[in-house]
């Protein structure tokens, strides 16, 4: 029988991406002529794109009704300039390296769901040496409709190879937690992510401040390589 699957969102879950996010699109703003915008004025904004990032900026330089195509124009420039230096700065969060080897070394099977592209979510992995920990990667543009929809999740599970039953989502964000319960699998959320509503009160099965307590979690759970 297959093994479950554990489904890890990407920014925010498995890496800190903020820095270079950040870098990408003051870097835009330079182009342009406008002043750069500090790395904690995005907030919960590194989750949900690259254009609410440019709007946001753009609003900083007094630009609060920015025209959809001017929009469109430097999220092109954005793009280029964030796949130029993608791991500059990003980081996998700690104790995420190590835990992946482990389970994986027990059994189980590991995919990750972003709504990131999955060429630009690849490039990013591979970079930093995590691609080959994972069966399957699955990014926004992947299938037709992406997270909060159930679609992506289970298209990881399936292109894993793994089961659904037992499998578990472990994210950051309602988008995450919402796809989860779409797709009718329980979901971890972590703290340190980039959300606008602290995790806690979006109601996941599970709550980890630091991967170092995912154990625990899928154990207080009931999940693991002998459930289904």
């Amino acid at each position: 029988m297959p093994s479950p699957a554990l489904v890890f969102d990407l920014d925010g879950t498995l890496v800190d991406t903020r820095h270079d996010l950040a870098a990408a699109v003051n870097g835009v703003m330079r182009e342009e002529g406008l002043g750069e915008v500090g790395l904690d004025t995005f907030g919960h904004l590194y989750g949900v794109g690259a254009r609410p990032l440019l709007a946001k900026a753009l609003l900083e330089n007094g630009i609060a009704d920015p025209d959809p195509i001017e929009i469109e124009r430097l999220f092109l420039r954005f793009i280029a300039l964030y796949r130029a230096d993608i791991a500059g700065r990003s980081l996998p969060f700690p104790g995420i390296l190590d835990l992946l080897v482990a389970f994986r070394a027990e059994g189980w099977r590991l995919a990750v769901c972003t709504n990131k592209s999955e060429p630009i979510a690849r490039q990013l992995l591979d970079h930093l040496k995590m691609l080959d920990l994972f069966d399957a990667l699955v990014g926004g543009d992947t299938f037709a409709r992406s997270k909060p929809d159930a679609m992506p999740v289970l298209g990881a599970i399936e292109r894993a190879g793994a089961r659904l039953a037992g499998s578990v989502m472990i994210g950051d964000s309602r988008a995450d937690i919402d796809a989860a319960r779409a797709a009718g699998i329980p979901v971890v959320a972590v703290t340190f992510g980039y959300t606008a509503v602290p995790v806690r009160e979006l109601s996941p099965d599970a709550v980890i401040d630091h991967f170092d307590e995912l154990r625990s979690a899928l154990d207080r759970l009931g999940l693991g390589l002998a459930v289904g």
